[in-house]
């Protein structure tokens, strides 16, 4: 009886053996077959905002022969543009005046010779402010300032006004959130199609965030975007 024993026990330990060894083998292939099947889905989310910061530059032109004269006028200008602002809802804080920019036409190797005026002077006041309303409204006003004799230039590409939004991070968490929703939605439907059902993530991919003006007419209206790339196994 002993030395069937002996017999049977090693005979029973392979048994178990090749039999685990199988099961592993079958598992390994399942999780190969696995994860060999995966999809790639994009989950897109959208929010419009209103710009909470904008930069608004107050361009106007001085010409003249005597540097002295364009010198006086511009620091009167200068003080007239600031007090339109001032009264109007504008912190001095929120005022900066740059140096004027000088163009001496005899001096520029294209200028003409016969130009009436030697001297261009172009002054610039930037205001830089929170209060988007106001600075829209000033904006529509600032034709007022002809009365007093300042005549703004507008239209020049070099002095745009600029409208931003500053805080992506207070809208990324819901809008990464939303993208992934999206794209889990995507998921299982293309799932459902191949009868089949969504496994694990197998890894993901967020898209950068992208800010842009909803439309060419109000550029104080931005347009976040945010698209997420997912891949998931498929499971049958």
């Amino acid at each position: 009886m002993k030395l069937k024993l002996d017999k049977i026990i090693p005979a029973l330990l392979i048994a178990a053996g090749i039999f685990s060894l199988g099961l592993f083998i079958k598992a390994g292939f399942d999780n190969f077959s696995y994860r060999d099947r995966i999809v790639a889905v994009r989950g897109l989310a959208e929010k419009e905002v209103t710009a909470n910061k904008v930069t608004w530059p107050v361009v106007y032109k001085e010409v003249g022969n005597d540097l002295q004269q364009i010198y006086t006028r511009i620091t009167n200008n200068n003080k007239i543009v600031s007090d339109f602002l001032t009264s109007n809802g504008i912190s001095q804080s929120e005022i900066l005046i740059q140096a004027p920019t000088i163009v001496d036409m005899q001096a520029e190797r294209y200028g003409s010779r016969d130009a009436q005026y030697r001297y261009n002077v172009t002054s610039v006041i930037v205001v830089t402010s929170s209060n988007i309303e106001k600075v829209n409204e000033l904006i529509e006003r600032q034709t007022e300032l002809l009365k007093n004799g300042v005549a703004v230039v507008s239209g020049d590409y070099q002095y745009n006004t600029i409208y931003e939004y500053t805080n992506l991070n207070e809208i990324k968490p819901a809008m990464i959130a939303e993208a992934t929703k999206a794209a889990r939605e995507a998921a299982d439907k293309f799932a459902a199609d191949s009868h089949s059902r969504l496994g694990k993530i197998k890894n993901a991919t967020q898209g950068q965030f992208s800010i842009e003006n909803r439309d060419p007419y109000t550029p104080y209206l931005k347009k976040v975007r945010v698209v997420s790339t997912i891949v998931f196994y498929l499971e049958d």
